[in-house]
């Protein structure tokens, strides 16, 4: 067996990479058979490690290795959401013969690392790491049930396994010159950097920093006691965890500890990177925030028949294609709703993770002019909703069920469960518009549109996150205007819902029905225009150059 005790790449790196780096997340959603993600944050930290694999970045992954994965979303007997815990065990993780040893609560727990070959999904060499082992006792060895646990104290021993086991493993592979922190979950890492070098310049000079939320109440805090007992400050002197991370009070946001344990952060689209300046730049001791906007890999998303239709300029392939991916998409729509879609009618997808300020259901705020939508005989329409809320999100939950319910005998409008990798593939390549509806600006990026714009799915949405830097209304795709964002949630809630309806009943539809030219060139500008701007081997060349080897 290949000595996994060093610093493994199956590859010669690409000088202009060089520099070691170990990117931390709390999930990564690689392929569909490894249960390790529950939506954006996973998918982008997924495309980050197979386009550093492609280009033969230095850089490894350190993950967690879900036993339960995040959930399974299935029915119950009316058709409405169950949420499924079942256990998950992977032949392709091989051991890698590290295991390292954790303070929690003050009782010593055993991490595994758990090792994904670059050979296996085309990926850096990926280390997830378990709890679930012998030498734990049974509490120990729940840490790594479930992804984003309901438990605080569970949430901050993953966090501990995750930032000081990841980082004990590192070591073990011979160290990095980087540890990148994907989100704020691993933030123990920095305690102990700090706990091996004893000096706050050391830790600075080797963390780097992204932040994917644009709410302050998104932002994780906790009590500072509970977190000295639990063992999240390495046994570092109180004192000196509050003096480095400027926290004095009760509460410890970790974000800005991060932001004042890094040496450079970052936010994920060039509007996020000025809506984080804003929230975080009044604190003091903070890094800079840049911005690099993230993208998605596209020899993973893309697919290559509609790409080589695109390049040979051939209209004919590509809208052929095009009707092919939607009958696969209505396959599963058949299977799991009994509903038969028409391959040749205007199909609408709103597919993500079940969000309030997602606002999933928006384009249902007059239930019955959304009828009479759904009803049209001339220009009809084809709608699917798709996505995962937070299990033990009520509010979210009971929104998916009310689609479910609204949907149910309606020939043309479907609810499917199972948003993952493949699910989410299927969507993006069998829908003709992307629908997404945030309120402004809270989507830090969402890439999803990414992903529906190159295999020929227009974007229909608000100008959040990723958005304002790519779409061009009429070109490449349809936007809503902005909508003041100091007045109340109601008034923006509604004046968002007469835009899109207003641009989809009277410019979206008549053009897919009745100007079929300039519907296929808005689709290929809209594939053009996305790669490779938003292409991931474009980010994860910035990480390099803009985060891993920043001299600020």
């Amino acid at each position: 067996m290949t000595n996994y005790n060093s610093w493994y790449h199956p590859y010669d790196i690409d000088d202009k990479y060089n520099k070691r780096v170990a990117y931390f997340s709390m999930e990564f959603a690689i392929h569909q058979a490894l249960k390790t993600y529950s939506g954006g944050l996973g998918f982008l930290a997924g495309s980050h490690m197979r386009s550093a694999f492609d280009l033969k970045q230095n850089m490894i992954g350190i993950g967690m290795l879900w036993k339960f994965g995040y959930y399974d979303q299935v029915r119950n007997e009316d058709q409405t959401m169950r949420v499924l815990f079942q256990k998950k065990f992977y032949t392709y993780l091989e051991d890698s013969g590290i295991m390292v040893r954790v303070n929690v609560n003050n009782h010593p727990v055993m991490v595994k690392a758990m090792v994904l070959k670059p050979e296996v999904f085309g990926t850096v060499p990926m280390y997830f790491l378990t709890t679930d082992v012998p030498e734990n006792d049974h509490l120990a060895r729940t840490i790594t049930q479930r992804l984003y646990d309901t438990e605080p104290t569970t949430r901050i021993a993953q966090s501990i396994v995750l930032g000081i086991g990841g980082a004990k493993v590192v070591n073990a592979l011979g160290g990095a010159d980087i540890y990148h922190m994907n989100e704020g979950h691993a933030l123990p890492l920095a305690f102990e950097l700090y706990h091996r070098f004893g000096d706050l310049k050391e830790v600075k000079k080797r963390m780097v920093f992204t932040t994917h939320t644009p709410e302050k109440a998104g932002n994780e805090e906790h009590d500072i006691h509970l977190l000295r007992d639990m063992g999240f400050f390495n046994g570092i002197q109180f004192d000196t965890a509050r003096h480095i991370t400027g926290m004095h009070g009760q509460m410890f946001n970790h974000t800005l500890a991060a932001l004042r344990l890094s040496r450079v952060a970052n936010g994920v689209s060039q509007l996020h990177g000025e809506v984080a300046r804003d929230m975080w730049y009044d604190n003091d001791g903070v890094c800079e925030i840049k911005a690099i906007t993230n993208a998605q890999n596209v020899p993973f998303w893309m697919d290559d028949t509609m790409r080589r239709a695109l390049d040979h300029d051939d209209d004919n392939e590509l809208m052929w294609r095009k009707a092919q991916m939607k009958g696969q998409l209505f396959q599963v729509v058949a299977d799991q709703t009994g509903k038969l879609f028409k391959t040749d009618v205007l199909t609408i997808v709103w597919a993500r993770r079940f969000a309030a300020y997602k606002r999933a259901d928006l384009i249902t705020r007059d239930l019955e002019r959304f009828l009479k939508l759904l009803e049209r005989e001339e220009m009809p329409v084809q709608i699917i909703w798709a996505g995962k809320p937070y299990p033990f999100d009520y509010g979210a939950v009971q929104t998916f069920n009310k689609l479910v319910e609204l949907s149910y005998k309606r020939n043309n409008f479907a609810v499917l469960t199972g948003y993952e990798l493949e699910l989410s593939r299927l969507l993006k390549q069998g829908s003709d518009i992307w629908l997404n509806t945030p309120r402004r600006p809270r989507e830090a990026s969402g890439t999803s549109g990414m992903t529906a714009a190159m295999n020929g799915s227009i974007n229909l949405s608000v100008q959040d996150g990723w958005l304002p830097e790519f779409a061009r209304h009429g070109q490449n795709s349809f936007v809503l205007p902005i909508v003041d964002v100091n007045q109340p949630n109601h008034v923006q809630d509604e004046q968002d819902y007469e835009n899109l309806m207003r641009i989809l009943e009277h410019e979206v539809l008549p053009t897919y029905y009745h100007d079929r030219d300039r519907w296929v060139r808005i689709v290929k500008q809209s594939m053009r225009d996305v790669v490779p701007q938003f292409s991931s081997d474009r980010m994860a060349h910035e990480y390099y150059e803009q985060m891993y080897n920043y001299k600020g």
